[in-house]
């Protein structure tokens, strides 16, 4: 039931901030209206297809194998109805750099094949599915459609708002702001890409030891990685994933000149999400690893160097 109310919270908050975050800033103009009207008619199609598919395949990584394409697809949209103003093709490259990353990252996971629709499934999925709060099976088939496809559709369409906001305001010239704001971006997708790349080695090396049947010691032994980053942060993978999106919005407040304005809905969401995307990983985490719950008490969850956000 915890997992169904934090669901439902989700998908009341989703709806809740972006009507809230409207009135900040100036609102949208008839061109903003115009590109978003063509993204939304995007992200229902994308959501009928990852409902149907996910459904039909028992798969329900649909969304998954499209959250680091779609915001490629929705910035430069948005840098096209903007004539590629050189601040929207800033935000342009970065976004397509940061997909082409997280999609090959993914895909090494066996996530993509040929046939779209299959492939590996994110194991968090099985493991819901499995709760007794999703039974009978038309309440899990709910929670697809209105979570698993209807919120994190409007998720991803909602962080790349500020592209919006950078249309908004293309007139704009870039400044300081904009480059400190694509020098942070940067920085956090190559920290996001170190701490992904520490995982994959220590889980690469760990699966090796266990089918060449070798008893598993030192590091190993515990079945979870605790050095490098991840020494750090519980989630230094997250917490670079979520400083990404907020230094994305910075974009929005350099051509805006205002600190909040209603594109911040998305980086807002985005945090929240990962709070509880974060406990689920970690409940499964500490049922199969006893060392688990000592490693939870000595590093932080998100924030490096610090006890912040545990």
């Amino acid at each position: 039931m915890k997992i169904i109310t934090t669901a439902l919270l989700l998908v009341i908050t989703l709806l809740a901030v972006p009507v809230f975050s409207y009135f900040f800033g100036t609102a949208p103009g008839p061109a903003e209206w115009k590109a978003l009207g063509t993204l939304l008619k995007i992200v229902a199609i994308i959501t009928a297809y990852s409902f149907v598919a996910g459904e039909l395949t028992r798969n329900n990584s649909q969304v998954d194998k499209l959250w680091s394409i779609l915001p490629i697809v929705y910035v430069w949209i948005v840098a096209g109805y903007g004539d590629f103003s050189p601040r929207l093709l800033v935000m342009g490259v970065l976004v397509t750099l940061w997909g082409v990353r997280l999609t090959a990252n993914f895909s090494m996971k066996g996530a993509y094949q040929w046939r779209f629709w299959s492939g590996e499934e994110d194991y968090r999925w099985e493991a819901l599915r499995l709760k007794p709060e999703f039974n009978p099976r038309w309440k899990w088939m709910l929670f697809n459609l209105l979570f698993i496809c209807g919120y994190q559709n409007i998720l991803i369409l909602l962080f790349t708002l500020p592209s919006l906001v950078a249309l908004q305001f293309a007139a704009t010239p870039m400044g300081i702001f904009d480059y400190t704001a694509a020098g942070l971006m940067f920085f956090f997708i190559a920290f996001e890409t170190l701490a992904d790349i520490q995982q994959r080695r220590y889980q690469s090396k760990k699966w090796a030891l266990i089918k060449a049947g070798e008893e598993l010691t030192g590091d190993y032994e515990k079945g979870f990685i605790d050095t490098g980053l991840w020494a750090k942060s519980r989630h230094p993978n997250y917490f670079a994933e979520q400083a990404i999106w907020v230094c994305f919005y910075l974009f929005s407040v350099a051509a805006s000149g205002q600190w909040f304005n209603w594109s911040i809905a998305g980086c807002l969401l985005l945090i929240v999400l990962f709070r509880g995307s974060s406990n689920f990983s970690e409940e499964i985490s500490a049922a199969k690893y006893p060392q688990y719950n000592v490693y939870q008490q000595k590093v932080p969850r998100f924030f490096p160097f610090g006890n912040l956000f545990r």
